[in-house]
Order: C-alpha cells, then sequence, then structure tokens
C-alpha cells in the first residue's frame, strides 16, 4: 500500500448537538475545532444534525405515513371530481 495517496486516518469526535451525545471513532473528517475528551487527550470534534441518538429509526419513534389518510384528506379538501374523470373529462 502506497502510503502518500492514503488519506489521513486519525481520532475524531463527532457530537450530535441535538440529542446531546458525543462519540470518539477514527475518520479522515477534519475540523478546525476541538474538544477534550474523557481520557484527557484533545481531538477535533465534528458537529453533526442527526446522529443514531437521535434519528427516528435508532430511537424508535419512527412514524408509519398514512397515505390512504393523505387522499382522503385531499380529496376532502379539493374534492373527487378530478380523481374520477378520465383524460377526455368524462
Amino acid at each position: 500500500m502506497q502510503q502518500d495517496k492514503q488519506p489521513d486516518y486519525h481520532p475524531v469526535v463527532f457530537r450530535d448537538r441535538s440529542a446531546g451525545y458525543a462519540f470518539l471513532t477514527r475518520s479522515t473528517a477534519t475540523s478546525d475545532r476541538t474538544i477534550e475528551w474523557d481520557d484527557g487527550e484533545t481531538y477535533p470534534v465534528v458537529d453533526v444534525e442527526i446522529s443514531s441518538e437521535s434519528h427516528p429509526f435508532y430511537t424508535g419513534k419512527a412514524r408509519a405515513v398514512d397515505s390512504e389518510g393523505r387522499v382522503a384528506q385531499f380529496e376532502q379538501r379539493y374534492g373527487t371530481g378530478a380523481a374520477g374523470k378520465g383524460a377526455d373529462g368524462s
């Protein structure tokens, strides 16, 4: 393996601000900001919008989409006239 062609792989802290959760892992991501970790070392920190701590799929708060209810709501709001007509309007 040629060392000069590989990206720099180093410890990085990823922080999910919405969940108040951070984890240390190795990555090629870089950042100008740093954070002092529990072990007393300073690592670059990358803020992310969503992680496994805040994603609805992993937290069990995922919602099922009620497509039938949405269609009924659309028809109630705009009427069923356009839905039942053919291409020639009859």
